[in-house]
């Protein structure tokens, strides 16, 4: 007895190669998505205290979707846009579980948009990835509620005149309680956000840009290039001032509530005027500033976590409801519950 007991107490340890599956790996040659695979099954051994079989993985429909087939964890292949609701239920009916959600922008923002908005709503302990190619991949190439105005796709020959959504913005509204933003180019930075997200308590979205080699080849190129990322994109860190560029001599101030480029080179302005990023600021307004950032020509977009807070899940919730029902009324019996008050027979 006592043996056992300490090999329970002893932690498993594995490696990224007790993640993976002998599954044959569906997607096209180049594709982002073999990059965001890569660095969950690198992470995953390092979610400490989180046994491989209380993970669970819950697709839709896309290409993102396959990604239950390659974890060798338990996993749900559902059916389109409707991940976020069977990975509620999952949550919901196991607690203790770690639930994932793997999906794309046209399952999770498109047929699924609701499901989506209201996981965040609910705070449900849910860790959602969102795979944003800006394009229908699986389906050959229309375009997604992600594609830019002017999109030319199967079904936008002339060009898209959408105007579209952005995920942050939308899970950030939805109130979501961790919200972060990746790149699949960024293996280091991906692999600390997974962390970030699995060791949040409630709602964790993350979008990760991501490549479509196929059908929106390059659709991220001017930010995520290793020529141009320095100075295009703008890494988010907590309590950390705005500074972007190869020599990290660029930063974002604030006039008034316009976000602005100073350069921190030539003497005039100094460290002091940069905004400091405040990821724990339950504020909105902070968040909005930092969504819309990229829309200025000359400004970089932000990747990291926008917001992280902490109030109850909606899981936890339901359980201690249940437990506090069950202490005043007993364990319920179903079969009594069927034939109470009126009820008939048909012959």
């Amino acid at each position: 007895m006592a043996d056992n007991k300490v090999q329970e107490q002893v932690q498993v340890k594995y490696t990224s190669k007790d993640f993976a599956t002998k599954q044959d790996v569906r997607w096209c040659p180049g594709c982002g998505d073999y990059s965001i695979l890569a660095q969950v099954h690198r992470t995953f051994p390092d979610l400490i205290g989180i046994k491989k079989e209380d993970i669970v993985w819950v697709s839709g429909i896309g290409c993102s979707s396959r990604f239950p087939y390659y974890m060798n964890t338990y996993g749900i292949h559902g059916i389109h846009g409707r991940a976020p609701a069977i990975a509620t239920g999952v949550k919901v009916a196991r607690p203790d579980l770690s639930v994932w959600v793997a999906t794309g922008d046209g399952d999770l923002l498109s047929i699924g948009g609701n499901h989506f908005i209201h996981a965040c709503r609910k705070n449900i302990d849910l860790k959602i990835l969102l795979f944003n190619n800006r394009i229908y991949g699986l389906t050959k190439g229309q375009y997604s509620p992600t594609s830019e105005q002017g999109k030319q796709t199967k079904t936008t020959p002339y060009g898209s005149v959408d105007y579209p959504f952005n995920p942050i913005s939308l899970a950030l509204g939805a109130d979501a309680t961790f919200v972060a933003r990746a790149v699949d180019r960024d293996a280091k930075h991906l692999q600390s956000m997974l962390k970030r997200a699995a060791e949040h308590k409630g709602t964790a979205f993350i979008e990760i840009f991501q490549n479509c080699v196929i059908f929106n080849d390059g659709a991220f190129d001017d930010i995520t290039d290793k020529k141009v990322k320095d100075e295009k994109l703008l890494f988010l860190e907590h309590n950390k001032p705005m500074i972007f560029g190869a020599n990290k001599d660029k930063g974002i101030k604030l006039d008034g509530l316009k976000p602005v480029v100073i350069d921190l080179s030539e003497g005039k302005h100094t460290i002091d005027e940069v905004l400091v990023h405040d990821e724990h600021d339950d504020n909105p307004a902070r968040a909005g500033i930092l969504i819309n950032i990229d829309k200025q020509q000359d400004l970089p977009t932000p990747i990291g976590v926008f917001k992280q807070i902490l109030k109850p899940t909606y899981d936890e919730g339901v359980e201690n409801q249940v437990k506090q029902v069950t202490e005043k009324k007993g364990i319920g019996d179903l079969e009594k519950v069927l034939f109470s008050g009126n009820t008939w027979s048909v012959n």
